[in-house]
């Protein structure tokens, strides 16, 4: 038994059982033992890779259709450069070298990173030393200015509720311990969910539906910003316009576990509801949700990997065209990510996005 299990039971024991949402807060983010707190969980080495740690080119991508925002947007000057979970900073240094020959673009800059784990904090920081980042625990304390932002795999590890379908209204899943004290889930009793009506038309008896408080909130205050004082956002995540079912799972080395037998020692996500995001976000508009794979075509992946590729041979050309191909083809990341961009009303969606 983990010592964050010992934790969570006798939590459990004096108050009774838990939600999901409060369960996957501790296992992530305990500030003891929970796992984005005790590790980086990335690369061979860790429980999962992310598309900037598979090749450049999703990074440089990501940061020219920003760029292009910015530039269509008059170029204002500061403005706040933001990462919402930067894990080793991959991602922003790639964006930031690809932007480097954009007019302005790194003077006007101020980079501000929402983390909370100082073992990934301490990644960034190597990586990105040269740029001055602002660190921040929530969106809320971000700078008031022009806000152009990336959350790639940043919504999925936010933690969830989950209600499940019993006539007109709904019943919570909780966790609790068995008789011989493991964490078990089960059910709360049976109430109604105002915020859930609008899914009674879309669902049945015994249908799981779940929400992530947390990423609505964090989708309102980037929306109201972008809103207010300018700005783009792209949201690049794995789910899809509107989730149902039972999408909670745990990752550990690769591969699935059980996400109840050791908290903390996994990673812990569910799929992004892009529909409640976008709802959220308003009054900033939102752009067609789009797989990840045309969203990278449309931006010119196959050119920028032909170009990289034309410096390359044996195992180096092999791996970078196996990237390539696991970025954007739809039996890979290509359908299963999807993107969605944020930007204000009046202006121009980000490219490789439609409105």
């Amino acid at each position: 038994m983990t010592p964050l299990t010992r934790l969570i039971a006798a939590q459990i024991d004096a108050a009774g059982p838990i939600t999901l949402a409060d369960y996957m807060g501790l296992c992530l983010m305990h500030p003891q033992h929970g796992y984005y707190a005790t590790r980086d969980p990335l690369g061979a080495a860790g429980d999962f890779i992310t598309a900037p740690e598979i090749s450049q080119i999703f990074g440089e991508l990501l940061g020219l259709s920003l760029a292009q925002c910015w530039l269509d947007q008059g170029a204002p000057s500061p403005f706040a450069l933001v990462e919402l979970g930067p894990g080793r900073g991959t991602l922003m240094a790639d964006v930031l070298r690809a932007t480097a020959r954009v007019p302005g673009f790194h003077k006007a800059l101020r980079l501000h990173l929402v983390e909370t784990s100082t073992a990934l904090r301490a990644c960034q920081a190597e990586r990105l030393t040269e740029y001055s980042p602002t660190w921040h625990e929530q969106i809320e304390t971000l700078p008031d200015l022009p806000l152009f932002a990336i959350a790639n795999e940043f919504f999925d590890a936010l933690p969830i509720r989950q209600f499940q379908r019993s006539g007109d209204g709904w019943c919570e899943r909780v966790i609790g311990l068995s008789k011989d004290g493991t964490l078990t889930p089960g059910l709360a009793a049976s109430g109604a969910t105002g915020a859930l009506a609008h899914r009674l038309k879309d669902t049945a008896d015994g249908d799981v539906v779940e929400t992530c408080p947390l990423g609505t909130r964090i989708a309102t205050e980037i929306g109201q910003r972008i809103a207010q004082q300018g700005g783009s956002a792209l949201i690049v995540d794995y789910g899809d316009w509107r989730t149902l079912g039972d999408t909670f799972q745990a990752l550990q080395d690769h591969a699935t576990a059980n996400p109840y037998e050791s908290p903390g020692h996994a990673d812990l996500t569910a799929h992004v509801d892009f529909e409640a995001l976008a709802i959220a976000a308003a009054p900033a508009r939102h752009t067609r949700l789009t797989p990840q794979g045309v969203f990278l075509e449309r931006l010119g992946a196959t050119q920028r990997a032909q170009t990289l590729a034309a410096s390359l041979s044996g195992e180096a050309l092999t791996a970078h065209v196996g990237a390539h191909r696991r970025l954007t083809h739809p039996d890979e990341m290509g359908t299963l990510f999807k993107v969605m961009g944020l930007y204000p009303e009046g202006a121009t969606p980000p490219p490789g996005l439609n409105p």
